[in-house]
């Protein structure tokens, strides 16, 4: 049997429109109400030619021309009603889009996980989430109603035409094509114009974030002057290219008015010598030039449109990439429970990371039994923290597998899953409101004594007490406000509040001095019984608490055992804790 072939890839527009559809009532709402205002210009300027017909030349007095005087004021008042209500269709219809691209990106970045996003800037995501979706709003505002409109009614009026003059027929139809023709060929530059407008534009933010972030470090090294001309150097290539797109903007809409100018000016001078020569009626007449700007206006306005539509596209590119990325692969049909026994085995597991499969694992083979403690050491780089993200579930391995109890990590649902693990980063982030609350994260149903328990647990609540508010001090942002050892203290506190199965502790006293750091594995020892803790350190002070020691090396385990069996093997470990003794003493 052939191999099937793979769905043709949807063209951005098709994706944009296919988002639209999701708005369905605003937009069938907004091309109902430009369908019916092509059908209103149609009727006004039938009874606008019929009216001045009557009076100049049949001489009826305004009593006889009332009631289509009356009629034509419906008229112009139901064309300002649906001009109205389309744009207002069109604005729910984009606001309804925006809202769900937006909700759709946040929640699919929630997904990829902190994997993804550490191979990201921050800036250029916020960016996406925010500039970027209301880049759309012009596409689906202006240009999507402006497409359907200039298709509408130019084909209508085209249909009144040929029965009432076939030659002012000829001219439209030959004319037409004129103004998308010359549209088509600006947007060629426009478009490619407006991705580089939008990609300086992510490079100016995504950098203005990072300086924002590095602010201290500046300071300290004196760099500001630098990053200064950087932003101004950045700042001045987003203008150029910014200036780049108006220009072309401003030469689009010059261009096409004059196109449109001209064509009504070729309708009108060979429908005049006609008139002049007998070769048409007044009424005729003056029909058709009445509504031969009507025909050409949703023409002009669309190409005047063309420049929202342009940037619009150049913002969505970003955002499909993003949600286009595959997800972690966390959820199975033949899913099963979380195991009530936590033996974790690692089976040959390897991974990778980035396009250029950077190897981070190479067939690690571990056992993680429960209850007990175990420690990974090694250098920085050598695999440690992708085992913690490979047990959270925030990556996948490429070959090989993790048991939990004999079952494959793969099949339990991630979300029940992580709802047996408590876990404490090397870099744990503080949310920007009180102690309290930071440390309830992890468990909002939680009392203020089981809180004040953690924190005691954790060697935090001395100082808590002694600040001004306590408990209800706000941290700051990512608890700026608070020293690097606080910090830490109030994240394991909130990871012992959580009571789980299973504690992964990535360097959880490096901002300790000793005696804190004894003081804390002490109170670690107590609270942590019978429960299996993952602690990945680089201290050999802190490693020597656990039962069993993984030294890791290259994205290999090298060695492992206890602590006085490692020693006695006189291996890799035992020279490292020799190595750490000497620099210990030495200092």
């Amino acid at each position: 049997m052939p191999p099937s072939t793979p769905p043709r890839k949807r063209s951005l527009d098709q994706r944009l429109f296919q988002e639209a559809r999701h708005a369905r009532g605003a937009l069938i709402t907004s091309l109902g109400a430009n369908a019916l205002l092509g059908l209103v210009i149609i009727v006004q300027a039938v009874l606008l030619s019929q009216v001045i017909q009557r009076v100049f030349l049949g001489g009826e007095n305004l009593a006889g021309v009332s009631s289509a005087l009356l009629l034509l004021a419906v008229i112009v008042g139901l064309r300002a009603i649906l001009t109205y209500g389309g744009a207002a269709a069109a604005a729910r219809l984009a606001i309804q889009v925006k809202n769900r691209l937006r909700e759709r990106f946040i929640t699919h970045l929630y997904a990829l996980g902190p994997a993804y996003r550490q191979m990201e800037r921050s800036g250029d995501l916020v960016l996406s989430a925010t500039e970027g979706i209301e880049k759309l709003d012009g596409y689906y505002r202006d240009y999507l109603p402006g497409i359907f409109s200039a298709v509408f009614l130019p084909v209508v009026i085209l249909l009144v035409v040929l029965p009432v003059d076939l030659l002012t027929f000829a001219v439209l139809l030959v004319t037409a094509p004129l103004i998308p023709f010359f549209m088509a060929l600006i947007g060629m530059a426009s478009g490619a114009l407006a991705k580089r407008q939008f990609a300086e534009m992510r490079t100016l933010g995504a950098h203005f974030l990072d300086v924002m972030q590095g602010l201290t470090t500046l300071k300290l090294f004196n760099r500001s002057q630098y990053q200064i001309e950087t932003i101004r150097r950045i700042t001045g290539q987003f203008r150029e290219a910014t200036m780049r797109v108006l220009r072309v903007a401003f030469i689009s809409a010059f261009t096409l008015e004059m196109l449109a100018t001209l064509s009504v000016a070729i309708v009108a001078v060979e429908i005049g010598l006609r008139l002049l020569n007998g070769g048409m009626t007044f009424e005729q007449a003056l029909f058709l030039l009445v509504i031969a700007p009507e025909f050409y206006l949703p023409l002009r306005a669309l190409g005047a449109k063309f420049h929202n539509a342009t940037e619009g596209k150049a913002a969505a590119e970003r955002l499909f990439e993003v949600l286009d990325t595959p997800l972690p692969d966390t959820a199975h049909a033949d899913a099963l429970p979380v195991p009530s026994v936590l033996r974790i085995r690692f089976e040959g597991v390897s991974l990778a990371y980035g396009a250029e499969n950077r190897p981070a694992l190479k067939e690690v083979s571990l056992e993680i039994a429960p209850g007990k403690r175990v420690a990974l050491v090694g250098a920085s780089g050598s695999g440690k923290t992708s085992i913690a993200n490979l047990l959270l579930r925030f990556i996948e391995p490429d070959s090989g597998r993790i048991t939990v109890d004999g079952v494959d990590l793969a099949r339990i649902p991630a979300e029940a899953w992580r709802e047996r693990i408590a876990w404490v980063s090397q870099s744990p982030y503080l949310f920007n409101t009180t102690i309290a609350e930071n440390i309830r994260f992890s468990r909002p149903d939680t009392t203020d004594s089981q809180v004040i328990a953690a924190a005691q647990a954790a060697g935090a609540h001395e100082f808590i007490r002694q600040l001004p508010q306590g408990y209800q001090t706000v941290c700051g942002e990512r608890g700026l406000r608070l020293s690097g050892g606080q910090v830490q203290r109030i994240a394991l506190a909130r990871a012992l509040l959580r009571d789980a199965p299973l504690l992964i502790l990535d360097e959880p006293t490096s901002q300790f001095d000793p005696a804190n750091e004894a003081d804390i594995m002490r109170e670690l020892d107590r609270v942590t019984a019978g429960r299996t803790v993952l602690l990945i350190t680089h201290r050999l002070s802190t490693a020597i608490h656990a039962d069993t020691i993984l030294l890791m090396d290259a994205g290999t385990v090298i060695e492992q055992g206890s602590h006085a069996e490692l020693l006695a093997a006189g291996g890799a470990y035992a020279r490292l804790v020799h190595s750490d003794r000497g620099t210990t003493d030495e200092a």
